[in-house]
């Protein structure tokens, strides 16, 4: 921990531009919240402390980031608008505090540990009152413009630059390192004459003659999203440089352009990722296992050498040399051990599968243990709900059951036995037993002619008569 290093995340604004019920902090990158990727960022600086300045419905992004963010102080921006504003609530709030206070932008996401540290660096080697990364820009639009005159700096903001000045194309990227005595000092002379009535954090930057810049190398690092369009465009960026991350370490994706790999997802070596694949949230995948095209995975366990064709999972693990799909839809809860299989047009739920086990075609599973080396037949359903609760079906190892089956919960297969196409079972059936519902086939002579004279099926009875 640097004990000398305090980070300040400014989100108290509203983000209209989202048109969102949702907080705009809130809104999803790569599988985290805008804000807590920016939080990831300051975390790597260790610093000793990290306060966020919030105002937008404040309870709202504390509750979403409950759990998350034990280690963050959240403080409320007081009434006057603006980013001065919000940093000046901060500074309040670090009146003990002294050494260097590095200021983040809630919004801006892609911020790297690298690029923070060289200003940091920058900062403390010049001994300056306030540090601040700016970047140069085709289109400087929107953007406050960094004015030099001689050894002084200054920030104005778009809104109030001149025509001269809105021909400049360096830009303050809002981020920033300040002395905090220097902060403290002059926080409190911030005014709100200018075109928006706000109190400019950047009018601290033309107060000091002290004042170092860095230039940004990479522009997408300061890039900040305030609409929809800005959020797809860097859900983009950020998707092709983790996309090309795992590629340099071993992983096979054959088409990047229309596969999308969460931040927070883990995977082996020789992965081979198909086409229009999506792994999300806390996914992991072990070494030389295939995920098929079309392919949806969130929050699961991937064993290695699993191959998983064209399927939906949620929440499950799939222990090693497993096979799943094609079309399968695994939700919540489901476990299916190794070299175990789940095939086509199945759905499991709340279900564990055993070793060897396999539930190949047109199933569901609810509520289940099936033991090792079992097979459940085709067009098998677990019939688990009662119109009130949930109940649970047992199978045992090495069970062999019909196509067509119904297992009405709760009720126990025990290992080593079968069942019959088309039974519905109702009690538990014994090892080494078989069971059926003994009901024997009736066939109505002449049912079709004199029901159906018309029909293609009876042209074929007339002409065999």
């Amino acid at each position: 921990m640097n004990h000398h290093l305090a980070v300040v995340v400014l989100a108290a604004g509203a983000g209209t531009r989202m048109k969102s019920e949702t907080p705009k902090i809130l809104h999803n990158l790569a599988g985290l919240s805008l804000i807590e990727h920016i939080l990831a960022t300051a975390r790597a600086l260790q610093p000793a402390r990290i306060i966020t300045v919030l105002k937008h419905k404040q309870s709202e992004v504390e509750s979403a980031l409950q759990g998350l963010a034990d280690d963050v102080e959240f403080i409320t921006q007081s009434d006057t608008p603006g980013t001065g504003a919000a940093l000046e609530s901060a500074v309040e709030a670090l009146s003990d505090f002294n050494g260097a206070v590095v200021v983040l932008s809630g919004d801006v996401p892609l911020m790297d540990v690298q690029t923070l540290n060289s200003l940091i660096d920058g900062h403390l080697a010049s001994h300056a009152h306030a540090s601040m990364l700016t970047a140069n820009v085709d289109n400087p639009a929107g953007y406050g413009r960094v004015v030099r005159n001689g050894r002084q700096t200054a920030v104005v903001e778009h809104k109030d630059c001149n025509q001269q000045q809105l021909e400049i194309t360096e830009i303050n990227s809002g981020f920033y390192v300040f002395d905090s005595e220097f902060l403290k000092s002059t926080i409190g002379k911030l005014g709100t004459n200018n075109a928006q009535q706000e109190k400019y954090l950047t009018d601290l930057i033309g107060i000091s003659d002290q004042v170092s810049t860095e230039l940004v190398a990479d522009n997408w690092l300061v890039a900040g999203i305030n609409d929809r369009v800005q959020l797809s465009e860097l859900a983009a960026e950020l998707n092709s440089r983790i996309i090309k991350a795992w590629q340099l370490s071993g992983v096979t994706v054959m088409d990047p352009a229309s596969t999308w790999i969460d931040v927070t997802v883990q995977l082996g070596e020789d992965v081979v990722i198909e086409p229009s694949v999506q792994l999300r949230g806390t996914t992991s995948v072990g070494k030389q296992t295939l995920i098929g095209s079309g392919s949806v995975i969130t929050d699961a366990v991937i064993g290695s050498e699993v191959s998983i064709k064209s399927s939906d999972i949620n929440s499950s693990i799939i222990e090693d040399g497993a096979n799943v799909g094609p079309f399968a839809y695994l939700r919540a809860g489901t476990k299916l051990s190794s070299n175990g299989k789940i095939g086509a047009f199945v759905e499991t739920k709340n279900a564990e599968i055993g070793a060897g086990s396999k539930v190949p075609h047109l199933s569901y599973v609810g509520d289940a243990n099936i033991g090792s080396g079992s097979n459940i037949g085709a067009g098998t359903i677990f019939a688990n709900y009662d119109g009130i609760n949930k109940h649970t079906t047992q199978v045992g190892d090495d069970v062999k059951t019909g196509a067509g089956n119904v297992f009405v919960a709760p009720v126990t297969i025990n290992s080593g036995t079968y069942t019959a196409a088309g039974t519905v079972v109702r009690r538990d059936v014994q090892s080494g037993d078989l069971a059926m519902n003994h009901s024997p086939q009736r066939s109505i002579a002449g049912w079709v002619l004199a029901n159906r004279p018309d029909s293609l099926s009876a042209k074929h009875v007339k002409r065999k008569k």
